[in-house]
């Protein structure tokens, strides 16, 4: 099978595997070569795929959708972090997600700030 994971803003995995583990809102399931053809919603969670030579990779992704179609499975992801030692990657994804926390907070701040000077301008001007 032929694997493609996509986020936003480029293609995260693109390689040959010979099995895919994910998860959707009803529970885990397990793709290997020759499965019929497959749409899934995932949840956030770990997705696993084994490579050729049995190697298997893990993924931590926020959401998605799966689409397997043929020989072909594609992962649409808003977020997604890889890593071949589980432990690793929780101590990435909880890095990542602070970080973006952190982000999140500074960005509510300046909206905030920028809503209070709007306000503030249309009452300058009389507007009610």
């Amino acid at each position: 099978m032929y694997l493609k994971v996509l986020v936003p803003t480029e293609v995260f995995v693109d390689t040959n595997i010979i099995k895919i583990v994910a998860e959707a809102e009803n529970g885990s399931f397990c793709l290997l070569p020759h499965h019929i053809d497959f749409l899934a919603v995932l949840v956030p969670g770990i997705l696993s795929y084994t490579l050729e030579d049995n190697q298997e990779i893990f993924i931590a992704i926020n959401e998605g959708i799966l689409v397997k179609r043929g020989d072909y499975v594609f992962v649409s992801t808003l977020q997604a972090v890889q890593d071949k030692n589980l432990q690793t990657l929780q101590t990435t994804v909880t890095k990542k997600f602070r970080i973006l926390d952190e982000r999140e907070k500074l960005i509510r701040s300046a909206l905030a700030k920028f809503e209070a000077t709007i306000i503030r301008r249309f009452r300058d001007i009389g507007v009610s």
